[in-house]
């Protein structure tokens, strides 16, 4: 009995503290994320998770496979581990909406530290809320329907001369950069890097162009890189080449504000000009601003519209049918023009097949497979809880592979697209949706329309090889760069 009071003596002072760990204990308990209804799977190893798995599946072009396998043990929503941060995948046209539903209210943009550290934390895509109202309608100014018109000419200008320096009177398509080797990608990346320093710029050929083409290289190979600022590291030679690409840009605003104050150019010259004249807030934009949003407008464009235009000649080389209808679509066209008269936004709008053509492409072919969110809040999604901070992987390129959505799914098919209203809604997003929808969709169909119809009214193209695999880092690639063997046509 003494032994008993003694004990309880000695513990009687602990149980205030006791008492008060338990209440912590039990108030952390209920606010961990771990405790709570989270999506089905596991996080895996700690930091590397199932992020080698992902990356391997992407680089080898297998990544909808990959996917599909996780949707078909988990279902819809899983969580997992990928790039050091908890994450919740989502698929589907309803994830597709989630995502759409929720930008910049639960969901925020969330992309590696080599991406923002490279492209500036003011480009539109980084901000949210009103600041990315605010600069959204800044960008979109010159993106208008009713503003692009007016640059289908200088569009047309340089599809032109770019095929007179590079495709005419070669029985290979050859780059200047690479003279040895036969290949698209590199001239449908010159072509599209030369289209947005004419109209975001204002750039005639020349020195300042092709010393800034040479930066831009090197600036695109860093923006997903493991962010180690080391001069022989590939985002230390990136980070570089922006700081002087940065001071290009800044020199180029100074020289359009000049003119402008002195009445030597009229606004909506080009993109830079837009910028400096906006006038749809109670600030004008600061030099950061604009430099940050044109050099995120530039690798927003480039990658994109180059990638589409290279498996568009791609899938005419591999199917003569498909290029047959390109040609006779685009031939009516030609028919009514005058020798060496431009193209219209009317000669455009009758493009409808070759559009077609293009969004089957993109259906096959999405430039990216996966995108990433983050949980400004906490949220539901699916009778699931996920955590504020943690990640969302969503792939809305799942739907273009569901026999559900797409039947005979592998079938390359433009006529899907001609009855717009029978596509599932929310199953075939390329351009986004929502607050963040890709505001220059009409500036890529312009480029690519222009494009194919120089290619296919003047020239003729088969694959060289038997390769017709492409890769993906993390844009897709066709093998060796898709060297084609050319033949020029006869135009009487």
């Amino acid at each position: 009995m003494e032994t008993l009071i003694l004990f309880t003596l000695l513990l009687a002072p602990l149980l205030p503290i006791t008492f008060i760990l338990l209440l912590i204990l039990q108030r952390e308990n209920k606010n961990n994320p771990q405790k709570k209804n989270l999506p089905p799977g596991s996080l895996g190893i700690p930091y590397v998770g199932q992020s080698l798995g992902l990356l391997n599946a992407i680089r080898t072009n297998t990544a909808e496979e990959w996917l599909k396998k996780r949707i078909d043990r988990h279902g819809p929503v899983s969580k997992l581990t990928l790039l050091g941060r908890p994450t919740v995948f989502v698929a589907g046209p309803a994830a597709n909406r989630f995502v759409f539903a929720n930008e910049g209210n639960a969901l925020g943009s969330h992309q590696p530290s080599s991406f923002t550290r490279i492209l500036g934390r003011r480009n539109f895509f980084e901000l949210v809320g009103e600041e990315h109202k605010r600069m959204r309608a800044a960008v979109g100014v010159f993106l208008r329907p009713e503003v692009l018109k007016r640059y289908v000419g200088k569009m047309d200008e340089e599809v032109r001369e770019h095929l007179e320096l590079h495709w005419k009177g070669r029985s290979h398509v050859k780059s200047v950069t690479a003279p040895i080797k036969s290949q698209v990608v590199p001239l449908t990346k010159i072509l599209a890097f030369d289209i947005l320093s004419s109209l975001i710029f204002g750039l005639e050929r020349g020195d300042q162009r092709s010393r800034l083409l040479e930066d831009f290289k090197l600036l695109i190979k860093g923006i997903l890189s493991v962010p180690i600022d080391l001069p022989f590291t590939r985002f230390g030679r990136s980070l570089r080449a922006c700081r002087r690409t940065r001071d290009t840009v800044k020199e180029i605003v100074r020289e359009r504000r000049s003119a402008l104050d002195r009445g030597l150019i009229e606004p909506n010259r080009d993109v830079i000009t837009s910028l400096i004249c906006f006038d749809g807030s109670e600030r004008a934009l600061t030099e950061e601003e604009i430099v940050d949003n044109v050099v995120f407008l530039m690798v927003a464009g480039h990658d994109t519209s180059s990638v589409l235009v290279t498996f568009i000649v791609r899938q005419l080389a591999m199917d003569p049918t498909i290029y047959d209808n390109v040609l006779r679509e685009q031939e009516e066209i030609t028919k009514n023009k005058g020798p060496g008269e431009r193209l219209t936004w009317e000669d455009l709008s009758r493009m409808k097949y070759t559009w077609r053509v293009a969004m089957e492409v993109l259906r096959m072919v999405p430039p990216l497979v996966v995108n990433f969110r983050k949980a400004l809040k906490d949220i539901e999604y699916g009778g699931y809880h996920i955590p504020k901070g943690w990640q969302i992987l969503w792939s809305k390129s799942v739907t273009y592979m569901d026999e559900n959505m797409f039947p005979e799914p592998k079938k390359f098919d433009p006529t899907r697209f001609e009855n717009p209203s029978a596509i599932p809604p929310y199953s075939y997003v390329p351009f986004g949706g929502g607050a963040r929808i890709c505001p220059g969709n009409d500036f890529a169909r312009i480029e690519v329309l222009v494009t194919i119809h120089y290619l296919v009214t003047q020239f003729k193209w088969k694959l060289c090889g038997a390769d017709d695999s492409f890769t993906r880092n993390p844009a897709p690639s066709p093998s060796g760069d898709l060297p084609i063997q050319l033949e020029q046509k006869i135009i009487v």
